[in-house]
C-alpha cells in the first residue's frame, strides 16, 4: 500500500517534537495490537478457572482473536482508500481500546470470546496503518528508520505479551490484561488525530472482492473447527 500522500502534492514529513511524539504514538498502537495476540496466552488457567469453565474450552479466547485478525487484515487496505489511512486507523484504535474494555467486564465465557472476536476484527487495520503513517511522517533519506522502529514494536511486543500476562494475572487480576490498554489506546488515539487529521489521504470509492472475502471468511474457519474439534 502505498505511504500516505503519494498520490498528489505530499505533505511536508515532520520534523522535531512532532515527529518524535507521533511515531511514539504509532510504535505503541502497534505494540498494543500484537501484545494482545500473545498477552491472554499464560493467562487462559486462570481466565478459565474465574468464568468456571475447561482450560480447553477457554483457548478460545486465544483461538477467536486470531481468527477474526486474520480475516480483518487483507480488508484493510479496501478501508484505508475508501476513508483515508488517518481516519481508518484512528476509528480502528477507537474500537479497539472499546473492546479491549468489554473484555476486562466480561461475565462469562462466550461474553469473552464475543468481544474477543470484536477486538480482533477491528484492529486490522492498525499493523498496516501504523506503518503507512511513520512512512509517511519521515523524510524519505530516513524511512528506514520509521521502519526500524515498527519493526522493533513487532518484535518486542509478543515477547513482553506472556510477561506482561503473567506478571498481571498473578499480582492482580486477569480482566487487567485489557484494561491496561485503555489508556494507551486513548494516548495514540488523541495525538495521532491532533497530528494527523490534517494530512488525511485522499479517498476514493472502490468495490470490495465479495466472492474473496467470503472465501477468506471460509478458509478463517478451518483453525477454529479445528480447534473446538481438539
Amino acid at each position: 500500500m502505498a505511504a500516505p500522500g503519494e498520490a498528489g502534492t505530499s505533505p511536508a514529513p515532520l520534523r522535531g517534537a512532532a515527529l518524535a511524539l507521533t511515531s511514539i504514538a504509532l510504535a505503541l498502537g502497534t505494540f498494543m495490537q500484537v501484545l494482545d495476540s500473545s498477552i491472554a496466552n499464560v493467562s487462559i488457567p486462570t481466565i478459565a478457572g474465574n468464568l468456571g469453565v475447561s482450560t480447553d474450552q477457554g483457548t478460545w479466547v486465544i483461538t477467536s482473536f486470531a481468527v477474526s485478525n486474520g480475516i480483518s487484515v487483507p480488508v484493510s487496505a479496501f478501508m484505508m482508500q475508501r476513508y483515508g489511512v488517518v481516519r481508518t486507523f484512528v476509528v480502528s484504535v477507537l474500537l479497539f481500546t472499546v473492546a479491549s474494555f468489554l473484555c476486562g467486564i466480561s461475565w462469562s465465557l462466550p461474553s469473552l470470546v464475543l468481544f474477543r472476536v470484536l477486538q480482533g476484527a477491528v484492529s486490522g487495520p492498525m499493523i498496516p496503518g501504523s506503518q503507512a503513517l511513520l512512512l509517511a511522517i519521515f523524510p524519505s533519506a530516513k524511512r528506514g528508520t520509521a521502519l526500524a522502529i515498527w519493526s522493533i514494536t513487532t518484535l518486542i511486543a509478543p515477547i513482553c505479551g506472556p510477561i506482561f500476562g503473567g506478571y498481571i494475572s498473578d499480582n492482580y487480576s486477569w480482566p487487567w490484561i485489557f484494561f491496561i490498554n485503555l489508556p494507551v489506546g486513548l494516548i495514540c488515539m488523541v495525538i495521532c488525530w491532533r497530528v494527523l487529521a490534517s494530512r488525511e489521504t485522499p479517498t476514493r470509492l472502490v468495490p470490495i472482492d465479495k466472492v474473496g472475502f467470503g472465501l477468506l471468511c471460509r478458509l478463517g474457519r478451518g483453525p477454529a473447527d479445528h480447534a473446538r474439534q481438539g
